[in-house]
């Protein structure tokens, strides 16, 4: 079984589209379980879940989970209470390809115990087209959690999982811990993701400001810095 694990924080506008989503999409959607991890939501974000969770023709599995805010310690709440041996984070903006759960089941079958799907926004603009382009490639800086993220449960828990002190950056360690080991797959699969946070604050200027926290890691800014950056900014 896969465990599909999706933090939200006042989703209303679009969790039950996925939802539908991952159940049509599915191979088998009766092998899924999915952990919807609320960090605190204002909105009808957890009724809505509840909804549809107790309706004849949705998952036979779908749980509402509640967590402290911080997409680390939802994930990582959410990965607490699953039962599949296979996790699978999705963010509750991202599509992933059609019968995503058979394409992660064959990349473990083949011992690749840990990866993403290659991306592409639902945006048509240039920079955009471009960014996820160079999603196919294997370099460690093409990843972010947008692509998702599949991981073995075994595996998770050997390499620590998600640093729940991390008020940003939580993929990007994730990552590096699996890239450490040699551990780390990108499928040829194309997820979409949306591009809802460039069209608020401005591509480029999102972009830019994005640009300008890597560099301030690079010099060594603390995480704490790093994240009132973002908050400032970006989010």
């Amino acid at each position: 079984m896969i465990s599909i694990i999706v933090p939200v924080l006042n989703e209303e506008k679009g969790i039950i589209s996925l939802l539908e989503y991952l159940e049509q999409s599915a191979s088998d959607s009766r092998q899924l379980e999915i952990l919807i991890v609320d960090g605190g939501s204002t909105d009808r974000t957890p009724v809505l879940i509840e909804e549809y969770r107790i309706s004849t023709n949705s998952f036979k599995a779908v749980t509402l989970l509640h967590s402290e805010k911080g997409r680390s310690k939802q994930m990582h709440h959410g990965a607490q209470h699953a039962q599949g041996s296979i996790l699978y984070f999705l963010h509750a903006d991202s599509y992933p390809p059609v019968k995503f759960d058979q394409l992660i089941i064959d990349a473990v079958n083949r011992n690749q115990k840990a990866g993403c799907f290659r991306m592409k926004f639902d945006n048509p603009n240039w920079w955009l087209f471009l960014m996820g382009w160079f999603t196919r490639f294997s370099w460690k800086v093409s990843r972010g959690g947008d692509q998702s993220q599949f991981i073995c449960n075994k595996m998770y828990t050997k390499i620590g999982g998600y640093d729940t002190s991390l008020p940003i950056y939580e993929d990007y360690d994730l990552i590096n811990k699996l890239y450490a080991i040699n551990c780390y797959t990108v499928l040829p699969q194309v997820l979409t993701t949306s591009s809802r946070r460039y069209k608020d604050v401005g591509i480029f200027k999102l972009q830019w400001y994005y640009l300008n926290i890597y560099y301030r890691k690079w010099r060594g800014d603390s995480i704490q810095q790093l994240h009132q950056y973002y908050l400032k900014y970006c989010d």
